[in-house]
Parts: structure tokens; sequence; C-alpha cells
């Protein structure tokens, strides 16, 4: 198992091209599913996690070509075995085939997901709204069995109690091909659901309202190949951000969309980091210890909670005392145990973390949790004295693209070692 080992104290500075983003990939992978025409994926980020959704895919028949950053899917020959148990849990957006191959072979079988451990993240809302749309759903706790009755999918009108991202995304994907119009009410937001909706428009679906909370879905008989680019990665981009913040020093980032970050930019400005911001990208300078923030995660526009753990890294350097409430995932504090190895003052109160900042971190021997939890310890040692250990950090591979060297190349020292 590999680790980092980070010697903290530089500063970073130099220009980087942000990644393809993992939340929307992998949702558009799932999508290709829907045609038995050859789909071209451009600006493919190499994760651990999208090799995971290429070996789902392969095992229900999708052939699946990587070419670099180019990937070229073709499910002309699907099939409805069950990928091993083993694989679904490596990952939690295993579950977002159940939507596109119900609409493909009309039934599935499905052990639940796995992933990371930050909360429960039931899948009920998928379930219920599918259940809305004609599929019969039997739910036995540890796998899902869907089949489509001989009147196939139907429009309905579907309302979420949460703007659930997966769920949302699930019954899109099993409504454009369905018998009529679908309506979602309180459907998610989130950018990477956008940009699931371009992807599906460009294959022929019917679909309006992408960026409200309201979707309609007017089904189409078939969907077509494309080639497609996925949009930049908004959580690669804020982590860097971040990093620059809790280091100091000038970083341009380029390929990202600044629109898609309002909230986490505003934060950082109000923290008093310097942004500018253009339509190639973000620069981004920090010469002073950061001001203290108060941060509530919330559903897309507001504060993603998959930048979190990386903002209490750096509200722990802070000159005053912060409160972070999480508000989307009941167990997404598992990083402030370690952190406070590295000596920071935070306090769990119910659902907030009260971080009380010091003036310097101290290196230290810790264990990332999960994916973002990772990154933040990360974070956290780039500005920590001394000598800090990582161990575990195949979580980070999960979601970071070679982050140790995409940190080497902007001046931090950090080194990958197997044990």
């Amino acid at each position: 198992m590999d680790k980092f080992i980070i010697q903290g104290g530089r500063q970073l500075s130099g220009e980087y091209c942000i990644n393809g983003a993992k939340n929307a990939i992998l949702a558009i992978m799932a999508a290709s599913l829907l045609s038995d025409e050859q789909v071209v994926l451009t600006g493919v980020p190499m994760l651990e996690d999208v090799h995971v959704m290429s070996e789902v895919l392969s095992h229900y028949g999708a052939k699946v070509l990587c070419e670099d950053s180019t990937f070229i899917i073709l499910a002309d020959n699907l099939h409805k075995r069950r990928p091993p148990e083993q694989l679904l849990r490596r990952m939690r957006a295993s579950n977002l085939v159940l939507g596109p191959l119900l609409a493909r072979l009309g039934e599935i079988d499905l052990t639940f997901p796995g992933g990371c451990a930050i909360g429960e993240r039931p899948m009920d809302y998928h379930i219920q709204a599918l259940t809305a749309l004609g599929a019969d759903v039997d739910d036995s706790g540890n796998t899902i069995t869907a089949r489509i009755g001989v009147l196939g999918l139907r429009g309905q009108d579907i309302y979420f109690d949460f703007p659930s991202v997966g769920a949302t995304e699930n019954v899109i994907m099993a409504a454009v091909t369905a018998k009529g119009e679908t309506v979602i009410h309180n459907a998610a937001r989130e950018p990477e659901v956008i940009d699931l909706i371009l992807f599906l428009r460009k294959m022929g679906a019917e679909i309006h309202g992408e960026g409200t909370d309201t979707l309609k879905i007017n089904g189409v008989a078939r969907l077509h190949g494309t080639e497609y680019k996925v949009m930049p990665d908004r959580i690669e981009a804020g982590t860097l951000m971040c990093a620059a913040a809790i280091c100091g020093g000038d970083l341009r980032l380029n390929d990202c969309r600044p629109d898609d970050m309002y909230s986490v930019i505003a934060k950082l400005e109000e923290l008093g980091v310097i942004i500018d911001k253009d339509a190639g990208g973000v620069r981004v300078r920090s010469r002073f210890r950061p001001r203290s923030v108060d941060i509530r995660t919330m559903p897309f526009p507001g504060f993603p909670t998959d930048m979190q753990p990386q903002f209490m890294s750096l509200m722990s350097i802070s000159s005053g005392v912060s409160i972070i409430s999480e508000n989307i995932f009941e167990n997404r504090f598992h990083h402030v145990g370690e952190l406070r190895r590295m000596g920071a003052d935070i306090r769990i109160i119910g659902k907030a973390a009260v971080v009380k900042g010091r003036w310097k971190l101290h290196g230290a021997h810790v264990e990332a949790s999960d994916l973002r939890a990772g990154a933040a310890l990360v974070l956290a040692a780039l500005a920590a004295e001394g000598e800090s250990i990582i161990e575990n950090i195949r979580h980070i591979d999960r979601g970071y693209q070679n982050f140790d060297l995409v940190l080497t190349s902007l001046g931090a020292e950090i080194k990958r070692e197997n044990t």
C-alpha cells in the first residue's frame, strides 16, 4: 500500500491545467450504456474510480478502450450478469448503471454499492423514483433487483424530498427512453448533472430545465452514439486553490470554470485570498495568514460538501475561530482526529466543527479515511512544520490524478513510497 511523505513549509507557484471531473465522467460513462452505437469521451481523468467504472461496464458486456485521456465505449451486446460484489463495493457511483441498464435491458441485479464511509447515502430515492416510472424493484438489503413490466417505463411526475445527485442522474437516464413525459421536481442542480444532460442531449435525448430544480424529459425511441468532452473538475480546482491559500503562493489554474465554484471562491476571498477570474481559469494569490470564516455545506449552488475537509485544514491555521456545519453527510468528520494529531484545535458539537486557528501545525503520521479527508491531510501536511506521513492514499488516488506529481510540479516536497 502506498503512502505520501511530505516535507511542509514550501510555497506553491506555477501553472496547471485541471483534469476532467470525476463526478461527471462516472455518470456519463454509465449513460453510454443507453446506446448501441460508439461513444467517444475525451478529457477523461485517469483515476481509480474511472478504472472501476470501466470494469463494471465491461462486466455487462460493453467494450471499453482507453487511449490516454480518451475512452471509446461500445455497448452493442450487453448482458444481464451481475458483476462481482467486491467490484461494486469499491465505488459508490457503481449504482449509476441502475437507470441505464434497466432502460436498455429491462432488468438488472445490483449489489449495494460501496465507496467512502462518509454517511449512509441510502438508495431510497433511486428505488422510489424508478418504481414510479413503472419498474418492479425488490430491495433485499444487500442487492437490488429491478424489472420492467409489460407496459415498460412510463413518464411520471417525480418529487425528491432532498435534491440527491445520484438519484436525479439515475432517473434522468431511465426516463430518456421511457414513454411520455417525466418531470423531476426538486432535482439536483450540480454542474455535473448539467454535464450529464448535455451529453445525453448530444445522443438525441430531449431534456429541458438543466440548472433549475425542475427537469422535463420527453422520452425518445432510441439514443445514438456521440463524442463528448467532460467538464473540468471543480473539486480538484478548489482543492488546489486551498493548497495555494494554506501554503502561500501564486497559482494559475487553467481549464476550470469559476462559475461552477462561486461559493468556494467567495469563501476564499472572504478569508483574504486574491482570486482573479477570466474565461480560461483563475489565478490564486495568498500572502498572509487566512482569516477565519464560517461554512455550511449545502446542495449546489451552496458550499459543496466535497470541499468541507479541505477548508477545515485551512481554518486550522486561521487567525480566529470558525464554525463548519456539515449538512449533507452525517459521518464526514473522520479527518478531525487526524488533523488533531497535527496540532489542530477542533471540537465536534453535533453536526458542526468548531475550529480554533493556530499559527502552525506540525508534521505527524496520519491516515486517510476517505477521498476528501485524504486531500485535507495533504493540505495540512503541506503547511505543517517538519515531515508528515500519510497512509492509505488509495483513497486519494480515487479522485486526484497523480496528486503527488501535480503538487511537486508546483513547488511542494512530496514523494510516494510503496510499503
